[in-house]
């Protein structure tokens, strides 16, 4: 039995991840600005606190074997607050772990620090290029991350793709919420560019196993995608057709919709970003191929699979939360002028 931290674990990441640890027969305390409200609660240590607060985070830290960092600031947030969280958190986090002697730290990066590759597969010694302040501050964090691997401390960097499943709601409650109405879906552009997810369940994996590969093997960055995947036309039909109202995903032309996009987004009245859908019509896969490798890691899930599983996890859960809304992965997004669509895609583009 490990005694592991886990910041952001309130989060839709955080708690998929302490019913694993819970399972495995691990400690679990948890660090995260909101309270954790779970079955699990009175299992697991919560501290309620801000990893940009380094006096927090220490104390957060003391008796911990493992700490795996998953606490972010989304792209929708202020760039004050994804540079204070992102960069300041993660230098806390690190010299907490270091200070406090955890022998390993787990850094959830993210794939956007390739920003808009020009090929693919993309390699973890591929250039990186941020796109925004989320994708600048994600590698600004990674910087900080080798700092500390090079006085020391061990520290995994996984860079996961998107990831869904269970818990998770934000950008995809569109798709669940238009596919349980009985509306079709748009696509930007014909839908035929291929976008690598992960299940959460599959991430979960590879944080675990960052934990008991030798240290030498742990000590490194990797990406973690899906090894199964198609279109986003033919991922993305797979939820329309669980939900068995026969509608279809439909293409649109890509250059309207994205200015049309940018200016709802200008205009406050959308809740997609620019990262969302200026990369959502282009191809996005890495290799996972040095994971594979090195870890022994096999994902289960296929993008199909995993987007399926999410939307049966949200029928059975939609009554809980059809009524709350915010800018985290764990609540729906406010569709705002998106209803308008959402009509449209029901009622006129049978």
């Amino acid at each position: 039995m490990s005694r592991f931290l886990i910041t952001g674990g309130s989060g839709f990441l955080g708690i998929n991840l302490v019913r694993r640890l819970l399972a495995d027969g691990h400690e679990v305390r948890i660090l995260d600005l909101v309270d954790f409200e779970y079955p699990e609660r009175d299992k697991v240590d919560v501290r309620i606190g801000d990893i940009r607060d380094a006096a927090f985070v220490r104390d957060a830290t003391e008796g911990i074997d493992f700490l795996v960092h998953t606490a972010a600031a989304l792209p929708l947030y202020s760039v004050e607050d994804i540079r204070s969280t992102e960069v300041d958190g993660t230098k806390n986090v690190l010299e907490a772990a270091r200070d406090r002697g955890a022998q390993r730290v787990v850094h959830i990066s993210s794939t956007a620090v390739y920003g808009v590759p020009d090929h693919h597969p993309i390699i973890e010694t591929d250039r990186l290029h941020g796109v925004g302040p989320y994708g600048e501050a994600k590698i600004d964090a990674e910087a900080a991350c080798a700092e500390a691997r090079a006085k020391g401390l061990c520290v995994t960097v996984l860079r996961p793709k998107s990831f869904v499943g269970p818990e998770r709601l934000g950008v995809f409650d569109l798709l669940f919420d238009w596919a349980r109405s009985g509306c079709s879906f748009p696509m930007i552009g014909k839908g035929d560019n291929r976008y690598q997810l992960l299940d959460v369940e599959d991430l979960c994996d590879a944080i675990v196993k960052a934990t008991t590969v030798p240290v030498e093997v742990a000590n490194d960055v990797y990406n973690v995608g899906a090894t199964e995947f198609g279109t986003m036309r033919t991922d993305f039909q797979a939820v329309l057709d669980r939900a068995s109202f026969g509608r279809q995903i439909v293409g649109l032309p890509i250059t309207p919709v994205i200015w049309t996009l940018r200016i709802l987004e200008k205009l406050k009245i959308s809740p997609l970003y620019a990262w969302v859908y200026e990369t959502a019509s282009k191809d996005s896969f890495v290799s996972v191929e040095k994971l594979r490798t090195a870890f022994g890691w096999e994902p289960k899930f296929s993008n199909a699979a995993a987007l399926v599983r999410n939307y049966e996890w949200y029928l059975a859960n939609v009554e809980k939360f059809s009524k709350t809304s915010g800018t985290t992965h764990r609540v729906p997004w406010k569709q705002g002028a998106l209803r308008i669509g959402k009509f449209v895609f029901k009622w006129v583009l049978r």
